[in-house]
Parts: structure tokens; C-alpha cells; sequence
């Protein structure tokens, strides 16, 4: 058995703690997978995984994860260098990136990205739904709003400045909240994957208090919810890259701006094993130099 292989399928179940998931993202059968634990496990005379009550790494697990994540990313560094110039970049990069900004930003971004790089071929997803890294084949993922603790990278590309915005429509029908707890008294739309329970964290001097709002529409789609604020069905929490030309046309005000909101940052999602991988790091930079202002 190859060592890079036994490695590699390694590193993947080890991430995703499930035989069976892993198999998925290597392309193979789940009888392979665990078979090259055991050769793995054998040849180096200890055991990796505690099979029992459900996977999980054990101790010599932990230390060998740290030396195959190290030893993969030489690896990836040997490989890249072999392209004497950026432009020579190839392969594929495997990309998940919300739908809205995708339409708002990302599609022109990366469409620029491809025609600077013409041997790399992009395969996109754009869904609001998070994907979760370990139990998929993508090599990076674009996410908006704060990042919770992983074990992969999240580089930042740029600030996720987020507002409270209600159309002029609906502020001249139902009036404009001076402060917070009046938001209790108005339709809020809201975005599941952030505020699953209608309720809105505002920080004002550095101080967090959570306000509930009448839930009149919830989703997970952020276009749908901008469609929604801007024919005036209420008040939404919406990231200023997305509403931005909606606001300077005036479609959109921001309600309450002296009440900040965690927006986070627009971050690049990747496995550790990728940190050194120069498509990667390419691609990134090219995010951060786009979305600079």
C-alpha cells in the first residue's frame, strides 16, 4: 500500500470521524477505507481510532493527524513549486459560496479569476446553505458572518459590515424604531441560518442585548429576504455587500445604525492540509484584492 494513500485516507477520516463519509470524499468503498486504517494501524505498531462507542482519535491518533497534516502540505509545496510562474497554475478548485453573493459579487470575481488563469477550472456551488467542510469534496468555501472554532483555516478577505434595513415603504407605513425595543412591535424577516429563534443581537457602547421581532417571513435564502425587504414586507438584518446597491438606490434604509451588529468577516474556508497550496492561496488573494473597498 502506497504511504502517501494510507496517509491522505488518514487525514480524511480523522477529520470527519465517520468511515463511511470518508470513503464518499475519497471515492471508494467503505471496506477500503477501514482496511487501510488496519494496514496503517499495523505498520506502525499502535492504534489510531477507538472504535467504540463511536470513532474517535486516540492519543498516538492526535500526534500522527499533526505530523501527516505537516508532512501533506510539504507535499503540496514540492508540487506547486514545480510551476515556475502563477499563470501556470492548473487543476481543478472545488468552491461553495452563498447565492446571494454570489449574484451581488462573486460571479464577476471569479469569472475574472478564470480568464487570468485559463488551465484552472472552476466547479461551483452557490447555495445559502452552510456546508459543512468535513463531509464534502470542496477545496474552499466562501462564508459571510462570524466563524465559528474549526480545525480548518478561515482567512479573512475582507469586513462583513451588517445593518438593519427596511425599505422606505414599508418605514412610512409602520413607522421608523428609535431604538431597539420597539423592534418587538414590527415584521421581521429573518434569515434561519443566522437567527433561527426571531431574535437580533445589537451592541451599542460595546454592550450585546438580544430583541425579539414578529416573525413575518423566514428562510434560509438572503435573496429571498432582500426581495422581501424591498418590496416593503419588513425589517431584515442584511450584510452591506449584499444590500449595498439596494440601499444607494435608495430601495433600502438602514434602520438604527448606532446599534452595530456582528457581521463577522468574508472569509476562505480550507483544510489545513490546503494552507500552502499555491491555486488556493492564489485564488484568495485574488478575493481580497477584488473585494478591497
Amino acid at each position: 500500500m502506497d504511504k502517501f494513500i494510507e496517509m491522505s485516507t488518514f487525514v480524511i477520516v480523522a477529520e470527519t470521524l465517520s468511515i463511511s463519509e470518508s470513503a464518499q470524499m475519497v471515492g471508494t468503498t467503505k471496506s477500503v477505507v477501514s482496511q487501510r486504517i488496519k494496514t496503517l494501524e499495523k505498520r506502525l505498531g499502535v492504534i489510531l481510532f477507538d472504535r467504540r462507542p463511536k470513532l474517535s482519535m486516540t492519543e498516538f491518533g492526535c500526534m500522527f493527524y499533526k505530523d501527516c497534516i505537516r508532512i501533506l502540505a510539504d507535499i503540496a509545496i514540492a508540487e506547486d513549486a514545480l510551476a515556475p510562474e502563477k499563470c501556470n497554475l492548473s487543476g481543478i478548485i472545488r468552491i461553495a459560496a452563498p447565492q446571494a453573493f454570489m449574484n451581488t459579487h462573486l460571479a464577476e470575481i471569479l469569472s475574472d479569476f478564470a480568464k487570468n488563469h485559463p488551465k484552472i477550472n472552476l466547479d461551483v456551488d452557490s447555495d445559502d446553505r452552510l456546508v459543512n467542510m468535513n463531509l464534502s469534496s470542496y477545496d474552499i468555501a466562501i462564508r459571510l458572518g462570524p466563524v465559528p472554532d474549526s480545525t480548518f483555516i478561515a482567512r479573512e478577505i475582507t469586513k462583513n459590515p451588517t445593518y438593519l434595513c427596511a425599505s422606505p415603504l414599508y418605514l412610512e407605513k409602520h413607522g421608523t424604531p428609535q431604538h431597539p425595543s420597539e423592534l418587538e412591535f414590527h415584521e421581521g424577516l429573518i434569515y434561519t441560518n443566522r437567527s433561527p429563534n426571531s431574535t437580533w443581537e445589537l451592541y451599542n457602547s460595546g454592550n450585546a442585548e438580544l430583541y425579539k421581532i414578529k416573525c413575518r417571513l423566514r428562510t434560509d435564502s438572503t435573496s429571498l429576504l432582500l426581495s422581501a425587504a424591498k418590496a416593503g414586507l419588513g425589517i431584515m438584518v442584511t450584510p452591506l455587500l449584499i444590500a449595498n446597491a439596494a440601499i444607494l438606490n435608495g430601495e433600502l434604509k438602514i434602520v438604527l445604525p448606532e446599534y452595530k451588529i456582528d457581521g463577522g468577516s468574508i472569509v476562505a474556508m480550507y483544510r489545513k492540509t490546503h494552507r500552502n497550496s499555491l491555486k488556493i492561496n492564489t485564488l484568495v488573494s485574488f478575493l481580497i484584492d477584488a473585494l478591497a473597498d
